[in-house]
């Protein structure tokens, strides 16, 4: 594993922010320090030929990772994270079932830290599960998912959690697959399929009521004419530069938003085809904290 870091002012980070989320696949990480003016970027690589991409394009250094490098990144202090009145997910620490016995009346899953994108941690991540939990709170169980990009599998996982009999989730990288399905194993969940793909391959003949991915702006719009084949969708992985972008591209697919969420720079959308029908009270939508545009 390789990890390459840059410091950088505000303005070039701006000016390339998009671009280096995209290389990222939108795990991009920024630290700003009190009392310096440059910022720290840091993107993991697994391969020495991304490392050096982003070295030869953006400049910076490049740092080999130890093999136990994850463990940095797995706090015993960590909080759980409560989805709604449903769920919540913790990852492995000193103090985790002290505090998941607070709980009882909802459903735990333990999402340890790991190579695989989605603890649960990450805004997009958390937006998209609120935005699952609310859309299914009321369904009757045995309604159907499929997450692309599906990383540690954590939306697939919940949506098992929240009612779902069919669950498939798919991500071109065998670390996550192998994650996922660990993490299945680990949570006792039953039921939820991992499959090793491209998601811009994906057989969008196996129709869903659900369709989640937290992947990034430009692949989603490339991808709407499949994902639109699904009753309801959850797309994050959203810059709020690129979202109105996004939004012209629904409505050319014939999408409706029904509900925008935004977390800093980062937006996810709840939508639908036109026509389909989602619980009313998620009706009400926002756009970057204005009304959502009327759809032409």
């Amino acid at each position: 594993m390789y990890l390459w870091r840059k410091r950088a002012e505000l303005h070039w980070v701006e000016a390339h922010e998009d671009l280096l989320q995209a290389h990222a696949h939108g795990q991009l990480v920024i630290v700003r320090k009190p009392g310096f003016k440059r910022l720290e970027l840091e993107i993991v690589c697994r391969s020495r030929s991304d490392s050096s991409a982003l070295l030869k394009e953006f400049g910076g250094r490049i740092e080999v990772l130890p093999r136990n490098w994850l463990e940095r990144f797995t706090r015993a202090d960590s909080k759980p994270i409560k989805i709604g009145k449903r769920l919540v997910l913790s990852s492995v620490g000193g103090t985790l079932v002290s505090r998941l016995s607070r709980y009882k009346d909802r459903s735990h899953i333990i999402i340890p830290a790991s190579l695989a994108f989605g603890t649960g941690e990450h805004v997009t991540t958390a937006m998209s599960l609120r935005f699952l939990e609310q859309l299914t709170r009321h369904w009757k169980p045995g309604w159907s998912l499929v997450d692309l990009g599906t990383g540690s599998g954590i939306l697939a996982l919940s949506a098992k959690c929240f009612g779902a009999d069919r669950v498939i989730g798919i991500d071109n990288d065998p670390a996550a697959i192998s994650v996922a399905k660990s993490n299945a194993r680990l949570n006792k969940i039953r039921g939820a399929t991992f499959q090793l793909g491209d998601v811009r391959k994906w057989n969008s003949a196996e129709n869903a009521e659900v369709v989640t991915a937290n992947l990034y702006g430009y692949l989603l719009i490339e991808m709407l004419p499949k994902l639109q084949d699904g009753k309801c969708l959850i797309l994050s992985g959203i810059l709020c530069s690129q979202q109105y972008e996004l939004v012209r591209a629904l409505q050319r697919n014939h999408c409706d938003i029904i509900n925008t969420k935004r977390r800093g720079k980062w937006v996810a959308i709840l939508a639908r085809r036109t026509g389909r029908v989602c619980p009313p009270d998620l009706e009400s939508a926002s756009f970057c904290g204005r009304r959502r545009p009327p759809l032409q």
